[in-house]
């Protein structure tokens, strides 16, 4: 199955996020920021602004000194031994600063043998999730976390998809027509949110940003109460935002 993704900007701050945190690895006692600009290459903003970020997830530490050094939660995820429970923890982590951080109700979802699967989520009384009435693997033309996926999957990939799963109508607002939703999916660019306006659920907005690493496709959503819809788009980009950390706890 061929990808069509482009890299997006939390993917490059992934990566550059990774530059910097092998720099400092290979530094045991310790690597200064004018160090770590000398060897990556990075503008000393771009630099300070990543190192904010490894420092809140717990991926650098800085000693006394000022200098950097590898910290815990990259000692948790670099073990072979529980890698999946830590990395599950960390997302978690992750994902609970986000809802907090947009106001709505987060979730991962990954395209994994064939099928959407929302793998993570968090919510709160005052951010619900979505109430799975029709099961997402099935409702992927209707859900902003199945089209997120599809437009990440080349034409034969998205046809594959929907001829295993009918496009039933779920409310008012479902594209049924399989030429409309192939049209719009190709037509999407990677860098805007991929948007359900009550298309799945009646009363619910949501909206996708994708966290594609190699060859694995995957998506950030959010879900927000349709009186809230105001807020989708200004939420969105903030999830976009925030979607550096979650793909570099994937590709550590």
């Amino acid at each position: 199955m061929a990808l069509m993704h482009e890299p997006t900007a939390p993917y490059h701050s992934a990566q550059d996020a990774l530059r910097v945190l092998e720099t400092v690895a290979r530094h045991s006692t310790g690597v200064t920021d004018t160090e770590l600009t000398r060897h990556t290459g990075l503008e000393p903003e771009r630099l300070a602004a990543l190192l904010r970020m490894l420092r809140r997830e717990g991926y650098v530490e800085q000693v006394t000194d000022g200098a950097y050094v590898t910290g815990a939660a990259l000692s948790r995820l670099g073990s072979a031994h529980h890698r999946e429970q830590a990395l599950r923890e960390k997302i978690q982590l992750t994902l609970d600063r986000l809802r907090d951080s947009v106001g709505a109700a987060v979730y991962i979802s990954r395209y994994v043998d064939g099928e959407v699967r929302v793998t993570q989520y968090a919510d709160g009384p005052a951010t619900p999730a979505v109430n799975e009435w029709v099961d997402f693997r099935c409702s992927a033309h209707a859900t902003a976390v199945g089209k997120s996926l599809l437009t990440q999957l080349d034409h034969n990939g998205r046809r594959d998809h929907l001829s295993r799963h009918k496009m039933a109508r779920l409310t008012s607002r479902t594209i049924t027509s399989d030429k409309l939703l192939l049209s719009r999916l190709e037509s999407q660019p990677p860098t805007v949110p991929v948007l359900d306006l009550q298309e799945y659920a009646i009363g619910t907005v949501c909206a996708a940003v994708p966290i594609t690493a190699g060859s694995s496709v995957g998506c950030l959503a959010l879900s927000l109460p349709v009186e809230h819809a105001h807020r989708l788009r200004q939420a969105a980009d903030r999830l976009n935002r925030g979607a550096a950390p979650v793909l570099l706890s994937l590709a550590i």
